[in-house]
């Protein structure tokens, strides 16, 4: 194996195996919290991480998703794609092991991890890689945000309200504006088929969750406000 294959190898093991420990410790620390809000809290770190090392990996902000289907950089874009398979890997088995196992975050890491993994085995498309990385974790910390409120008592508050819409904002901003211009120019470059349709099933899951948050902000803003009644 190549220097920089053995690199990746040892990021995702020893990163696997911290995330986890890391989870251990967190459970212990927050033990009166569920086993959710422990995990949230760590997906909270790995999407603040991810979206700040995504874009310290930026080669030309004239053209962010330049130059296109190239091989990653070593020592920026391929160490940040370590970082994040570790932690999708991490987090696949560890939703396993919750109460209610969601399927379309499952198939949303799947697809993630592979994605990654395609990246390293065809050494191409470093750029938009790095990229689909930072416009799918930028609306994360809010996401985990708002869940995160709801169990440390701030349900139907007006913080929560504000953690939702800055969730729905951002994720629509990134993920139904940002992110069908990152599958065209992904389509109409030099990348691999697999890539390539690893690409568009993950814009076809943020579809999917637009359609799952439009319908609970709609509720949310126009929801009628309980009537008390008076008891006669």
């Amino acid at each position: 194996m190549e220097e920089e294959q053995i690199r990746v190898v040892k990021i995702i093991v020893i990163g696997v195996i911290l995330w986890g420990v890391s989870f251990i410790l967190t459970r212990r620390i927050f033990s009166s919290y569920s086993f959710d809000f422990s995990n949230r809290l760590l997906s909270t770190v790995h999407a603040t991480v991810a979206v700040t090392l995504a874009t310290l990996s930026v080669q030309d902000w004239s053209c962010p998703v330049c130059p296109r289907a190239s091989k990653p950089s070593p020592q920026q874009q391929m160490d940040t794609m370590a970082f994040s398979l570790s932690y999708m890997i991490y987090d696949l088995i560890c939703c396993q092991f919750d109460q209610v196992i969601s399927m379309d975050n499952a198939v949303h890491h799947f697809v993630s991890i592979l994605g990654f993994v395609a990246g390293f085995a065809y050494q191409k498309s470093g750029s938009e890689i790095i990229a689909t990385l930072w416009i799918a974790e930028i609306s994360s910390p809010f996401y985990h945000l708002r869940e995160i409120l709801k169990e440390i008592g701030y349900r139907d508050t007006s913080v929560n309200l504000a953690a939702d819409v800055c969730f729905a904002t951002i994720f629509t901003l990134a993920r139904i504006v940002c992110g069908p211009f990152l599958v065209y120019v992904s389509l109409t470059a030099d990348n691999p088929i697999f890539i390539k349709a690893m690409g568009s099933g993950l814009q076809l899951v943020s579809i999917f969750w637009f359609y799952k948050i439009f319908g609970m902000m709609r509720y949310k803003l126009f929801k009628k406000p309980k009537s008390n009644k008076k008891a006669t």
